[in-house]
């Protein structure tokens, strides 16, 4: 199996979808970094939506951003380092740390792990969305899923579908690398590769 986790602030946490080997899918929420990593364990491979390090101290991206921005992709949050983000006064990096902790319990657990970017992924999947809502876009793109993944009828937000691009995409990348690229650990499908992603 495979999964993917869209992460949130401390108080949305983890929106987790495991995808089985026949392509059924399973949609969870985690409060925490232990229990989702509870959620995942088995899988081959795990996709997290959230950066894996802060950028190198000074630095306002990491070279896996500026890599993928560069290649015109999508649009994409710099992910800043450390201290800047900690000189912030809000909470809108959370996530991040959020992310982090994440990132460290997999780690210490031995789950085999990618970075993932659902925007990415659906961008490649689907095409740009060209003036059309985030919303619109991706429940299309579930609509599509459908031919050929069972349990989508349970995804009924944002924070799901992302999860269930999550997992779709680290299942393409264990299964066909070759039709992902991969921007220094930053893992996006190449455009056009919906039926690879599905096969």
């Amino acid at each position: 199996m495979w999964a993917g986790v869209d992460v949130g602030g401390a108080r949305k946490g983890f929106h987790v979808a495991v995808l089985g080997e026949d392509l059924s899918v399973r949609v969870e929420r985690a409060s925490g970094a232990e229990r989702c990593v509870e959620l995942v364990e088995g899988a081959s491979v795990v996709a997290v939506d959230a950066p894996s390090a802060w950028a190198d101290d000074g630095e306002g991206s990491r070279s896996c951003e500026r890599a993928f921005a560069r290649a015109g992709v999508c649009g994409i949050r710099f992910t800043p380092d450390e201290a800047t983000a900690g000189r912030r006064t809000d909470r809108y990096y959370e996530w991040v740390e959020q992310g982090l902790l994440l990132w460290s319990a997999l780690r210490a657990a031995g789950v085999r792990t990618v970075e993932g970017f659902p925007t990415a992924s659906w961008t490649a999947w689907l095409g740009r969305r060209s003036g059309r809502s985030r919303t619109a876009w991706t429940r299309d793109g579930v609509g599509l899923l459908a031919d050929g993944i069972s349990g989508l009828e349970a995804v009924r937000d944002q924070d799901q579908r992302d999860a269930v691009a999550a997992a779709l995409t680290a299942r393409q990348w264990d299964r066909d690398p070759a039709s992902v690229e991969d921007f220094g650990g930053l893992v996006v499908p190449r455009a056009g590769t919906l039926d690879v992603a599905l096969g």
